[in-house]
């Protein structure tokens, strides 16, 4: 898209008009916390994942007791966030590796976080940036990828080649805030089955406006 970031900056301006208070919409108390309902976001809704969490955190509140769960016991904890076998296996094996190598610490750095169980880019920068305050990338989840194609800012499917688009374009500075400013947005207004265009503050400049 020609005017790309000057496009990125105005969409910035006026969703952090429009949500001044935005927050990452996983619920969570620590780091461990947030790296666990990261993992089992994947392919799941935030919502459904704050439906599941809080039993799951009363049982298994430090990385040391979910280390030593037993895992039917996890399993049907997490069960409604799909795909639950391959999920506890994921969130028990980086509870042990926090145990065991880093002392129950959520560890602050791209590499280390990138070498723990069930984690990937996304839920590398989602700790970093929300944790740490490091926005050392994009956040490039369901709602950051179908938004930010609508709004004319990436051509790509793929969710590294959109944050590589995305990093292009947008601030440093807003690199942290832009998949909460989407994921709220996509949630109010700019929903997927029936997107309320009338009363967006991009629609006169959406290329996708209905």
């Amino acid at each position: 898209m020609k005017n790309g970031k000057s496009w990125a900056r105005t969409v910035l301006r006026r969703l952090h008009k429009e949500y001044p208070d935005v927050e990452c919409a996983l619920h969570h108390k620590s780091p461990f916390q947030l790296a666990v309902a990261t993992i089992l976001s994947a392919q799941c809704t935030d919502e459904m994942v704050n439906k599941v969490t809080p039993a799951l955190f009363r049982r298994y509140p430090t990385p040391e007791r979910l280390a030593r769960a037993r895992r039917p016991s996890v399993e049907r904890l997490v069960h409604s966030t799909g795909f639950f076998r391959n999920k506890a296996k994921n969130i028990q094996g980086m509870a042990q590796e926090l145990v065991e190598q880093h002392d129950g610490k959520v560890p602050n750095t791209m590499e280390k976080l990138l070498a723990l169980p069930g984690v990937a880019r996304k839920t590398a920068n989602v700790i970093l940036g929300v944790i740490y305050g490091k926005a050392e990338g994009v956040v490039v989840d369901t709602h950051v990828k179908r938004i930010s194609g609508l709004l004319g800012l990436t051509e790509e499917t793929d969710p590294t080649k959109i944050e590589k688009d995305l990093i292009g374009i947008l601030p440093r500075k807003e690199w942290i805030d832009w998949s909460h400013l989407l994921i709220w947005h996509g949630r109010r207004i700019c929903v997927a089955r029936k997107p309320r265009c009338d009363e967006c503050v991009l629609s006169d400049r959406c290329p996708s406006r209905r």
